[in-house]
């Protein structure tokens, strides 16, 4: 895929909701905070399946894969949707986070699975921000 000159540079972003759950407040203020900080934020709403995300993320070139839990279904979707990606052959580099209700004591296995961080209610949003910005792939820079 190439790189446009309006994309150049930005960290590129897929987001969603995966799950039954629709209580979408959450995301919807990360991702335009995301948006704003310079990123490149594609947001697919709510409602997905783990499959949808992740041929998104496919298609899209993805350097992040951001999403939020909040039915306390992370345990099972987290893992999920990592097989996934991996299924689809994404880069050993795409970096995964995760937001919502998730207890503390669950947070090793979401990181085990492969999610790099964590972002639970009450996280500044510039925490967020500077996480991304620290630790995403550099790849689509001009």
């Amino acid at each position: 895929m190439s790189t446009s000159s309006s994309r150049a540079g930005k960290i590129r972003i897929v987001a969603g909701k995966p799950g039954l759950d629709g209580h979408d407040r959450g995301i919807k203020v990360v991702t335009r905070a995301l948006r704003d900080a310079g990123m490149e934020v594609i947001y697919l709403g709510l409602r997905l399946s783990v499959e949808q995300i992740a041929d998104t993320a496919v298609d899209e070139d993805a350097d992040v894969v951001a999403v939020n839990f909040s039915a306390a279904d992370h345990l099972l979707l987290g893992p999920m949707l990592m097989a996934a990606l991996r299924s689809r052959g994404c880069r050993d580099d795409l970096m995964v986070v995760a937001g919502g209700i998730i207890p503390d004591e669950d947070i090793p296995a979401l990181k085990q699975a492969g999610i790099s961080e964590i972002f639970l209610p009450g996280t500044p949003i510039d925490r967020i921000i500077e996480y991304i910005h620290a630790n995403a792939p550099r790849r689509h820079m001009a």
